[in-house]
């Protein structure tokens, strides 16, 4: 596919970029127009009643990011085996001489709201201490941003930005700022920023009080910037940190697999009009100070006011602008913490979900490209395709009551449930494909076998994760028509145990809902209904699955057995030293006690 890129017409980016965008529409509309014809097939017997249409515009609802994330996986696989240099062919953005002195000045801005100022201070203390050990701490300066609301965490806060600033006098400038209001959540804490000190600086690398970049990750970020004037923001691949919440170790695996295919696809046609993820990414601050400030939604209701979700509306204005945004789809130095337990990743993903459903007060603002437009669209069907899924599996389940034969036809049937589950799953297979042909990444994921039988595990997780995450969406979403609203409060980080009652209260919805699908299953053929089992235990055990994966205990089996294990736990890199993660030590002590059994000279350790 590479060499039609090559040919004289499409020398030129522009073209090329707007080649690689028409092929991708292509690829979609086929993809939807053969679904959709393939899921009114299955409905024909009987010819179509209500619950027949309701049904087919459910499922053309959920179709988008299923036909995104297959495409963008097919893509990515292509590019990863066959370009010579799989970044430089979807990011053409030049590195710069690495051993050259940073010209620019940047700021790096942490982030905080009513965090354990003592975790923060370890990212920052090890972020610090490697940019001084590369000699590159001149040209850098640290804000602590902090919209903290809480006194007693605030005067923590202080007391950390204190010892920072005594530890690196005379290497690196600290300086602390908190705001008793948080003003426009996230995006106004930067604004403020912007407007006290914007203009002293060159860059902004922004923070979140979880991140963690490697000194090279960082000077790799600059030195991009100051050799190529035309990107705006420049966003890194962020993945998780060796972690012990069985939740994050699990989640994260499979985050792991899909984010590189994944990632290198949608690179390939996004182009310039990247990603940003609001976060590990770095911001040229003239024009973002001049191009990105956010409106503020007029009107009353949760969907007014400031916007939670920022990121990607500046992404669109950088790009409105005349600037690039671009993603650097290379999986070092840049790390993030993952939610440790599924309360925090649902309350994580409802913000994102009331942020995103604001995007549709802005898909009329002026000026904005096309493929800018058409991502505020997308990340709007993001979470509008839960009340479709929801809706979906209602009206199939009724029509197979109600109807007296059978209302599907069992061979297009069988054919679009093989298609959409491989769909779903692509970039993971995508992603699993290329490691298990290059030796190096076989081992730094633990070996083929290991890899399979986590993958595979990892699948039926996320199966039994999707649908307690779909009714999370649509109940939140009817919220909102309610006006009720999530806000903006502290995230959980640490690894501690769920409260039962707790879980229950958040979690009695998922369970009633996989009752009622556990009932249908119990009225239906098993050799029918088999494939969808996942679909009513998942919720069915949402409870037990919320607090058994919140415990530490479940988090150091899943060390010790090894499973999906990603390759910064195989080869711990130096930048994470500083950090003395308690799960990689405990996975090296399993990683040495299976070894010594191997040899015969040992029994298990116990850590």
């Amino acid at each position: 596919m590479f060499w039609v890129f090559d040919m004289p017409f499409f020398k030129s980016p522009a073209k090329r970029m707007t080649l690689r965008r028409i092929t991708f529409a292509v690829l979609l509309l086929t993809g939807f127009g053969a679904l959709t014809a393939l899921m009114a097939a299955t409905l024909s017997p009987g010819g179509y009643t209500a619950l027949d249409i309701v049904i087919l515009v459910c499922f053309t609802m959920t179709l988008p990011w299923t036909l995104i994330g297959f495409w963008n996986a097919v893509i990515g696989l292509l590019i990863m085996r066959f370009a010579r240099d799989p970044v430089a062919a979807v990011c053409p953005v030049e590195a710069g001489d690495p051993q050259a002195a940073l010209k620019g000045n940047t700021a790096l801005l942490s982030c905080i709201r009513d965090e354990d100022p003592q975790c923060v201070e370890i990212n920052l203390s090890a972020m610090l201490s490697s940019l001084i050990r590369k000699g590159q701490a001149d040209r850098f300066t640290l804000f602590i941003l902090s919209d903290t609301s809480m006194e007693d965490i605030a005067l923590g806060e202080q007391k950390m930005a204190a010892r920072l600033a005594d530890r690196f006098a005379g290497k690196m400038d600290v300086r602390y700022r908190r705001r008793p209001v948080n003003t426009g959540f996230k995006a106004g804490n930067i604004e403020d920023f912007c407007n006290r000190w914007g203009q002293d600086y060159d860059y902004a690398l922004v923070l979140d009080a979880d991140s963690y970049m490697s000194a090279e990750a960082i000077t790799d970020l600059v030195r991009r910037m100051e050799a190529n004037p035309k990107v705006g923001i420049l966003q890194s691949l962020v993945v998780g940190q060796p972690t012990e919440s069985a939740f994050a170790r699990i989640f994260q695996f499979g985050m792991r697999l899909g984010m590189r295919s994944y990632t290198i696809g949608s690179a390939w046609w996004q182009g310039d009009c990247g990603p940003y993820w609001g976060h590990n990414a770095i911001l040229r601050l003239k024009p973002f100070m001049e191009h990105c400030r956010l409106p503020v939604l007029p009107g009353k209701g949760p969907l007014a006011g400031p916007v939670l979700s920022h990121d990607q509306v500046e992404a669109v204005l950088m790009r409105r602008a005349g600037y690039e945004v671009r993603v650097l789809p290379l999986e070092t130095g840049s790390y993030e913490v993952n939610p440790p337990h599924l309360l925090e990743f649902i309350r994580r993903d409802l913000r994102w979900c009331q942020g995103n459903l604001q995007y549709r007060r802005l898909l009329g603002l002026p000026g904005l490209k096309p493929v800018s437009r058409a991502q505020l669209v997308l990340a709007i069907l993001m979470f509008l395709g839960s009340p479709a899924w929801i809706g979906f599996m209602i009206a199939a389940a009724t029509l197979g009551i109600v109807s007296d034969t059978s209302p599907f036809r069992p061979d297009t049937g069988a054919v679009l449930f093989i298609t959409i589950l491989t769909m779903v799953f692509a970039p993971k297979f995508a992603t699993v494909a290329d490691i298990l042909a290059r030796p190096g990444l076989r081992k730094a994921f633990g070996g083929p076998v290991r890899i399979l039988v986590s993958v595979v595990a990892e699948i039926v997780y996320s199966a039994m994760l999707a649908p307690i995450m779909a009714v999370a969406h649509t109940l939140f979403m009817g919220g909102l028509l309610l006006g009720k609203t999530i806000g903006w409060g502290a995230q959980a980080r640490g690894v501690e145990r769920l409260p039962v009652l707790l879980a229950i209260g958040k979690l009695w919805p998922q369970t009633l809902f996989g009752l009622a699908g556990l009932f249908w299953l119990l009225s239906q053929p098993i050799a029918l209904v088999w494939p969808v089992i996942p679909v009513a235990t998942g919720p069915l055990l949402a409870i037990v699955i919320a607090v058994a994966t919140s415990t530490r205990t479940l988090g150091h089996l899943a060390i010790r057995s090894t499973l999906w294990r990603i390759p910064e736990e195989t080869a711990p890199p130096a930048e994470l030293a500083d950090l003395h993660l308690a799960a990689l030590a405990t996975e090296q002590m399993a990683t040495g006690a299976q070894e010594r059994l191997v040899q015969g000279d040992a029994e298990p350790a116990e850590a």
